[in-house]
């Protein structure tokens, strides 16, 4: 899956990451649920959804390391979709 945004991350930190849907959600259609899988190495805190955005809140990782999240949404009128973000581990 292709990676639609990259950040940049300090492990001190407790930040939030989103991937905004409105583009690619179709006429009134809203997200129902979403899900953000993390890969080992990096802490989820959190995960929240409106009914455009999906966010979730990430601490810690290892310096240097790269870790790729997908989230995995699922719209009120059943439609599925995901998309990868990439997360880049750097000490400040």
């Amino acid at each position: 899956m292709p990676i639609i945004a990259a950040f940049d991350h300090d492990p001190d930190e407790t930040l939030d990451y989103s991937i905004d849907w409105t583009d690619w959600l179709p006429g009134s259609d809203t997200i129902s649920s979403s899900d953000w899988d993390v890969p080992a190495g990096i802490t989820k805190e959190t995960q929240a959804a409106t009914t455009k955005v999906a966010t979730v809140w990430l601490s810690g990782g290892t310096d240097g390391a790269e870790y790729k999240l997908t989230n995995t949404i699922t719209t009120v009128a059943g439609r599925t979709a995901q998309r990868t973000i990439q997360i880049k581990v750097d000490e400040k």
